[in-house]
């Protein structure tokens, strides 16, 4: 299969001419709907918008907000004139937001007034004092000397900064040929896309991606669940992580298929958008569907259209798949596994493979891309079937972490292999499987133990409803392992429960020694459970245990 070489603004433009009275994108909660020609005509403005801020081609434009409308527009714009968009968590807060925008070096910043009630005007005034008193677009920070334009997504005026018709009427001042000599001035190989790596492990690193990462990657993705522009796809995951702005928005609109999008995730919202709007494919990562499955309304807003979609973002539990085929119906979902430095995906179940596959394993390496699993010790590759650390080559391979040559190098070897730290397992068919992270694996008395494997047999328990385990410190065994455990609602389990659950059934040394209920897990805001936070918690507990 021969690579596309467009960029993310030809992309849209291409379905546009080819679909253009098609519905392109939806907001149920909002009742917006655009077809294809007029999500091209509103990119178009927003892209003469960010032209009229002096942004030049290379220059990077924060975008800090929820899935809005605005922030969809800007994707496709930026990729229109050249400006590289970063992506901003929606969990970060002052000291964070400050690290991002001074590590990556941006001139703009886009950001919605607030999210889940926390101000986003006052985490940047903490930061940025001058705004009160700055011209807009002419804003002279101590502590960000590159920042120069705040754009606020609202109505409302703020000292300092342009509200977003601001950004639309100074468009104006811009030719439709100016715009055109700029996209024509682009190439596919330039970076168009930074985002910053989840903070799971210490320092996020702005990850470089371009348009020929990110466009074949959501093309790809849309390949495995034979997407088409017939298909309306739900997207409750969010847009600063590659899930959304790659797996959703560029795979959908590679294919020319409708987006019907939520802002934020809400498990109710999600299942009456999907019967709502007849979609056909559902995104999400595990934690959002069993909290779709469990919502106490699920009965009566059952899907009944859904046919395909991805989970990712995190191992995705056996029975929580099969729950999805059957109670969802979506029998043709897809399992896609990758990071943010491989554009994301990496490998991705079909949506026509068998079954067992679909459950077992995280499919097989895109077309274009290659995959081997090395030996961590030698870096010889192992054998099929030896678990190993899985690396990727190709076109995927992000361009570098930006001004960390030191990390860039530690991540891909001089022959171009992007080292994920996973361990997989890959069986003679070329699928693999995911057992863990290399730092998650536990080393118990000289075993090794792999908390996937624990993890996927505690949740056939029927009153667990979701699972975590991790190794902790231990005098005697080096480690031990302690699981975390949400019951299910009105369901009461105890320790001796689950330990009577696993006697007989899995290894003496695969037992947990600790066992601790939980309501929640420590998140990104992206849907991954931190694990190194719950390992920090057992740590605590514990010690307040012996003291």
């Amino acid at each position: 299969m021969s690579l596309l070489e467009l960029t993310v603004g030809q992309l849209l433009e291409k379905q546009a001419a080819a679909h253009p009275d098609h519905e392109a994108f939806v907001y149920p909660e909002k009742d917006i709907r655009k077809t294809y020609a007029e999500f091209n005509d509103m990119t178009n403005e927003v892209a003469k918008g960010l032209m009229s801020l002096g942004i030049e081609k290379g220059e990077h434009v924060a975008m800090w907000s929820d899935n809005k409308p605005e922030w969809l527009l800007s994707q496709f714009a930026s990729g229109k004139m050249g400006g590289v968009l970063v992506t901003v968590n929606t969990n970060y807060r002052a000291q964070e937001l400050e690290y991002l925008l001074k590590q990556s070096d941006s001139s703009t910043l886009i950001l919605a007034e607030e999210f889940k009630g926390t101000s986003y005007i006052d985490i940047l005034k903490e930061i940025c004092p001058e705004l009160e008193s700055c011209e807009k677009g002419d804003l002279q920070s101590e502590r960000l000397p590159f920042l120069k334009n705040v754009v606020v997504l609202s109505d409302k005026s703020y000292p300092g900064c342009y509200s977003w018709q601001d950004l639309l009427d100074m468009g104006l001042t811009i030719k439709d040929e100016e715009l055109e000599a700029r996209s024509q001035s682009l190439s596919y190989k330039d970076v168009i896309n930074m985002q910053y790596t989840s903070g799971t492990t210490g320092f996020p690193k702005g990850v470089m991606l371009s348009h020929d990462n990110i466009v074949n990657n959501g093309n790809q993705v849309a390949d495995c669940m034979k997407l088409t522009e017939e298909d309306r796809l739900c997207i409750p995951v969010p847009f600063f992580h590659c899930f959304g702005c790659v797996l959703g928005t560029l795979a959908a609109v590679s294919k020319g298929s409708t987006m019907v999008i939520l802002e934020q995730f809400d498990p109710k919202n999600v299942l009456k958008a999907v019967k709502d709007e007849s979609c056909t494919a559902l995104h999400g990562v595990p934690t959002m569907f069993i909290a779709e499955l469990n919502h106490p309304d699920f009965e009566e807003l059952k899907p009944t259209t859904l046919r395909t979609g991805i989970m990712a973002g995190s191992t995705c539990p056996m029975e929580v798949m099969k729950s999805v085929m059957e109670d969802m119906g979506a029998d043709e979902i897809t399992i896609a596994y990758g990071q943010t430095e491989s554009s994301p995906v990496i490998t991705q179940t079909k949506a026509d493979d068998p079954i067992d596959l679909r459950v077992r394993s995280v499919g097989k390496a895109h077309p274009n891309v290659e995959v081997k699993v090395i030996e961590p010790a030698t870096g010889e590759e192992a054998e099929r079937g030896i678990p190993g650390e899985l690396c990727t080559r190709g076109y995927l391979v992000m361009e570098g972490y930006y001004k960390n040559e030191e990390a860039t190098s530690a991540a891909i070897d001089p022959d171009g292999w992007l080292h994920t730290g996973d361990i997989a397992v890959m069986d003679d068919h070329g699928y693999v499987e995911i057992t863990g992270r290399m730092k998650d694996m536990i080393i118990r008395g000289g075993e090794n133990v792999y908390p996937r494997e624990i993890e996927e047999f505690l949740y056939q328990h029927p009153d667990v409803l979701d699972v975590q385990v991790v190794g902790i410190p231990d005098q005697k065994y080096g480690e031990e392992i302690m699981a975390w455990i949400i019951p299910k609602e009105g369901k009461t389990i105890d320790e001796q429960n689950i330990r009577e659950f696993c006697d007989g059934r899995i290894s003496k040394h695969k037992i947990p020694r600790y066992i601790h209920f939980t309501d929640e897990y420590p998140m990104t805001a992206s849907g991954k459970i931190q694990k190194f936070r719950l390992r920090e918690n057992a740590l605590e507990l514990l010690n307040t245990h012996r003291s």
